[in-house]
């Protein structure tokens, strides 16, 4: 961990190498050719650039440049993954998420199905209101035939999705929103019931007012047809749902699979600033960006842990060091930010026409923060206690303040943004001039906070000791370098206790650390729903747009708990909500000992004629499969294992451009792998034969050494099925495993990231 106090901080390992499988740029065969340093520089230079149209002087340019340059090599600001991976290259866009129309017409639905697919390929995510098109079984008067209904097209662009992902470097993610009052509402939240549908999509609720009113109430509300915007007619009657019914079915399918998740859409609305102009129907991917049809947004988050400063205190409080907050050098990164984000709007290469033209008309932007958790572990402040919401309180009001006087000087220089006469800022022409329409935002920094060694967001940490990755049955223990440093410090730090924390990841069961460091150190799983929705509520009082944040609840957490989550979440003023259930469906966050099986019974037949005996299984029509990527001495192997009720039944193995031999070898080992496994050879039975194998280019890779290409495939299999136990017919890997290193993945606000590689669902 490098000292704080240095302009200039050191990468930390993993920041590398995040870096470099996905921000650096390479030649045509796949060499990294630029540095961190030179990423930072790319970036700043091409950001600063738009400087210039406003009138600034190459020196001024230069010097801005410059400014930008030293937030990001100092760690202290970082704008969202598209913008740093495409500044100053050909791609060219920049933004993070984008918002589609979707009318009802097969026209506007297959329009968006083509956008999507154009977005998607640019790296951006998409979101979409489902609530105006037509309930199943409508009659359609063109075909004289009936509507198929909301989900059936939610299906057809998770289908466009899934190719588009296939064949680019960034999966596309897509969020589904339904109002609360659509005739097809209940077979919305029970959409993801089987697991592998819509694999593509977040879900959340169109929630509004009057329905949560209903339910406090207990009573029926009227479902509404998008057509006609009047009461929907069913077998001659007005529909009618019971609100406390409906209510308690998002709520048990929340508690079973974390979604659906809640939008309050009458709450988003009300901090709609260009609500003249219109309503919000649906957000991004992960929830905290509204925006209106052909919008996009332009994301970046301050590194809180960065903006402190030390000080002489007495006091043997527990810190890492002796810390406060620098407010000065939060304003100064705050103003630069906001020019930052602003610069981004005119540098971007949008993937559609309508985006440009609309984004520009409003010019959202949404600075956000991470490093949360990780400053008031320097401050020696509890992360649910009075102390931590004063304190999100008072940053988060001073982001905002600041953020909305830059905004106001950039109008000075550049103008309003063009819709402000019909901005709830006009005020008859008296109110301020801003710039943009929204400045600030709570993202997801799941990516970001790696490079900058941060916590996320404003989460807790998940863990303070866990497994990154296991492979090769090489435990890879990674601790929260603020409490490694403060264990070493106090004499109380070794291997094996930093393992033992790894099986659960939270200290609170150790009588061996002190309680002062105990109260300090706390974990997701450490803090009750209810703070969890609290500290969301807080921040989200002074934010624009809205807060991403997953209340992570415990396994044996109750559907009452999750009941209260949502209900608390409306009533403390949050615009949206989503919760995970610890191991609910299987997409276990990072990896503790608390969430690995025990189950490691050899359920293998006897060696001999048991196994002679053993019938090869015809294989299916159709199998469910995941394709893992592994690096190796003769070139990235992608490994293919297709399996029949979660048990592998086959494997597939492509290996680059290594030789017909290379290629055959591969073929015969994957067959006899697939012949074993059809014949009812267990997985760990064909890791022990396969691991360790030697070759003539063994290689370092994923986490250790890889000696050849069968040890190769017994890493993937191992990582996937490591515990021997057969994986649940329906789940999901992609959300349990990273598809790129097999590694464990992390739930967090309101998405999906390996903290081993980087990868990111949103």
């Amino acid at each position: 961990m490098d000292d704080i106090t240095t302009k200039r901080p050191v990468l930390s390992e993993n920041a590398i190498k995040v870096l470099e499988r996905r921000y650096l740029s390479k030649d045509g065969k796949g060499n990294i050719i630029e540095t961190p340093d030179g990423l930072f520089r790319r970036v700043a230079r091409t950001i600063a650039a738009p400087d210039q149209t406003f009138g600034a002087t190459p020196d001024e340019v230069t010097e801005i440049e410059n400014r930008f340059y030293d937030m990001m090599i100092g760690l202290e600001f970082m704008p969202n993954s598209p913008t740093l991976m495409n500044a100053g290259r050909p791609l060219g866009q920049l933004s993070a998420c984008f918002v589609l129309p979707i009318d009802d017409s097969m026209d506007s639905i297959f329009t968006a199905v083509k956008n999507t697919a154009m977005i998607h390929k640019s790296g951006g995510g998409t979101g979409f209101a489902f609530s105006r098109l037509r309930p199943k079984n409508s009659n359609v008067a063109s075909t004289s035939g009936v509507a198929s209904g909301p989900i059936s097209f939610m299906k057809v662009i998770n289908s466009a999705t899934e190719a588009v992902k296939q064949g680019g470097t960034r999966r596309g993610a897509n969020m589904g929103v339904l109002r609360i009052d659509h005739p097809d509402i209940v077979d919305f939240i029970t959409c993801k019931d089987d697991l592998s549908e819509l694999t593509n999509f977040n879900i959340s609720v169109g929630i509004t007012d009057a329905f949560m009113e209903a339910v406090e109430k207990d009573e029926n509300f009227t479902l509404i047809d998008p057509r006609t915007e009047k009461p929907y007619v069913r077998d001659g009657a007005i529909a009618q749902l019971p609100a406390r019914e409906v209510y308690d079915l998002i709520i048990n399918h929340a508690h079973t699979t974390g979604e659906p998740g809640v939008m309050f859409i009458d709450r988003m609305n009300d901090g709609n600033p260009v609500s003249n102009v219109g309503l919000y129907e649906s957000t991004n991917p992960c929830g905290e960006q509204p925006l209106l049809p052909y919008e996009s947004c332009n994301l970046g988050s301050i590194n809180l842990s960065r903006m402190v400063r030390a000080v002489v205190d007495p006091d043997n409080s527990v810190s890492m060091y002796k810390y406060d907050v620098d407010w000065e050098l939060l304003d100064r990164t705050v103003a630069d930010s906001v020019h930052f984000l602003d610069n981004v709007i005119e540098a971007n290469r949008y993937p559609l026409p309508e985006i440009d033209a609309n984004t520009k008309s409003n010019r959202k932007i949404g600075l956000g923060i991470m490093g949360w958790a990780d400053l008031l572990i320097m401050l020696g402040i509890r992360y649910d206690s009075q102390r931590a919401f004063e304190l999100a309180d008072r940053v988060m009001a001073r982001i905002k303040r600041v953020g909305h006087e830059a905004s106001i000087r950039l109008s000075d220089k550049r103008g309003h943004f063009p819709l402000w006469e019909r901005s709830d800022f006009y005020q008859n022409g008296t109110g301020p001039e801003m710039r943009n329409s929204t400045v600030t935002t709570i993202a997801p920094t799941g990516t970001i906070s790696i490079i900058t060694g941060c916590s996320s967001g404003i989460e807790p940490h998940f863990a303070i000791s866990f497994v990154r990755n296991v492979m090769d049955n090489t435990k890879m223990i990674e601790v929260n370098p603020y409490f490694e440093k403060i264990a070493k410090e106090q004499g109380f730090y070794s291997q094996e206790l930093m393992e033992r924390i790894a099986k659960v990841g939270s200290i609170q069961e150790f009588d061996e650390i002190p309680e002062e460091i105990k109260n300090i150190f706390i974990t997701s799983h450490d803090v009750a729903p209810e703070d969890h929705v609290r500290m969301q509520a807080v921040w989200q009082k002074h934010v624009d747009n809205a807060v991403s944040k997953t209340i992570n609840l415990p396994h044996d957490a109750t559907v009452d708990d999750v009941r209260e989550s949502y209900t608390s979440a409306f009533k403390l003023g949050c615009k949206g909500v989503t919760v995970y259930r610890d191991g609910c469906r299987a997409d276990q966050v990072l990896s503790t000992g608390a969430t690995e099986t025990a189950d490691n019974v050899d359920s293998a037949p006897s060696e001999g004629a048991e196994v002679l005996s053993a019938k090869v299984k015809e294989r299916p029509e159709q199998l469910e499969g995941v394709t893992t990527k592994i690096k190796t001495g003769y070139g990235n192997l992608y490994v293919t294992i297709n399996m029949l009720e979660g048990e592998p039944f086959e494997v597939f193995a492509q290996i680059g451009k290594s030789g017909y031999s290379t290629m055959a070898d591969t073929e015969a080992i994957c067959r006899l792998v697939s012949l074993a496994f059809r014949s009812g050879i267990p997985v760990n039975k064909v890791v022990d034969q396969l691991k360790g194998i030697g070759g003539s280019s063994p290689i370092f890779g994923n986490g250790g050494l890889i000696s050849s290409i069968p040890d190769a495939i017994a890493i993937v299999l191992h990582n996937l099925f490591g515990n021997g136990k057969a994986i649940e017919k329906g789940r999901d890997l992609s959300l349990e495993f990273c598809p790129d290193c097999g590694a464990r993945v992390e739930h967090e606000s309101g998405c999906i990231v390996c903290r081993g590689c980087g990868y990111s669902k949103c």
